[in-house]
């Protein structure tokens, strides 16, 4: 039979970097797993992205194992990684503080592909496009 999960935590943790302190052992700690179990294995399976924030998914059974599927780096953390940036803009669309290329603005709509819903790169691009336009980020041609 097929073990039953308790519970279902949602973290953003940069790759490679998981420790037991906070915020990981603050949020996992509750729910009873092994936390230098979890980072050691979030850690091996991140070291390759280093620097990337990474979205995980846990998933905690009732006998306290537990699974964890990596998502893709943010769309904001991407774009403000190809444009350079720290940060976006405090005025929104009103205010442009960097630009990217369309080529780039692909390459960031293929890296989101499975985690978005759209259907082909095209879509993808535009809901990508839409958070840099929101960031203050330009794409050009």
């Amino acid at each position: 039979m097929a073990k039953e999960v308790t519970k279902k935590i949602k973290l953003q943790i940069p790759a490679g970097k998981a420790t037991p302190a906070p915020p990981v052992g603050t949020v996992l700690g509750p729910a009873g797993i092994n936390l230098q179990e979890f980072c050691t294995k979030y850690n091996d399976a991140t070291k390759d992205k280093m620097g990337d924030i990474l979205p995980v998914e846990i998933s905690i059974y009732e006998d306290r194992s537990f699974d964890f599927v990596i998502k893709t780096p943010p769309t904001p953390f991407l774009i403000m990684k190809y444009a350079k940036i720290k940060k976006g803009s405090t005025k929104g669309a009103n205010e442009t503080v960097a630009t990217i290329t369309k080529a780039q603005l692909k390459e960031i709509a293929e890296i989101k592909l499975p985690d978005l819903n759209a259907y082909d790169v095209e879509a993808a691009m535009k809901s990508v496009a839409g958070t840099a336009r929101n960031m203050g980020v330009k794409v050009e041609d």
